[in-house]
């Protein structure tokens, strides 16, 4: 997918729904969503789940780092590529984001913001994986987004600890492209049943 392409959906609709299981997975299928974040799978099952999120009309994005079976390795960014309808992938590793975009998938970089060394040291690893977007963990920090949108080149997308309609428009209003949840109550808000 082409990233001003990807860009546009999160435009369309900043709520990223995010399948950490079966049921979350439900519950992303009904939101009105445009993105979906698969946090769990397989080998064997992770062509399904991302077939089941494409003919549901979604973007689906596997956090490549979560599927059981894949080793850290160039060749597991070519099986999303040529096994699954998967857009991009999600992971911290930089040599699964650079071979990511060479065959032409997004590339989502996780930052695990746990301290002031975590997030000095974004900046050295955007440079050297040359992600499309960043994703930092946890999201509900408008302070540190709002630096990081404006100190890098490229989207951020807040994730974690996410849990109302309070801590998403904190997020936006802070500089975040997107945000991405997997909370079940807050994605209800966002279902095309309700």
């Amino acid at each position: 997918m082409e990233r001003t392409r990807f860009y546009e959906l999160l435009d369309a609709c900043p709520v990223i729904a995010a399948a950490k299981n079966e049921e979350s997975l439900r519950h992303s299928l009904d939101a009105d969503c445009r993105v979906v974040f698969v946090l769990y799978g397989n080998v064997a099952n992770i062509p399904e789940i991302v077939a089941r999120i494409d003919e549901a009309g979604k973007t689906p994005v596997v956090h490549i780092d979560l599927v059981d079976g894949l080793a850290a390795r160039e060749p597991a960014v070519d099986y999303i590529r040529l096994r699954t309808a998967a857009a991009g992938i999600i992971s911290t590793k930089g040599v699964l984001l650079k071979r990511a975009r060479e065959v032409g998938l997004i590339a989502i970089q996780r930052f695990f913001l746990l301290d002031s060394m975590a997030l000095t040291n974004i900046e050295k690893q955007v440079k050297a994986n040359q992600p499309d977007l960043i994703e930092v963990i946890p999201g509900a920090m408008p302070k540190v987004i709002r630096g990081l949108a404006q100190g890098l080149a490229l989207p951020v997308i807040a994730g974690g600890l996410i849990r109302d309609r309070e801590d998403a428009e904190n997020a936006l209003h802070a500089g975040a492209k997107a945000i991405s949840c997997s909370s079940a109550e807050f994605l209800s808000h966002f279902s095309s049943h309700s």
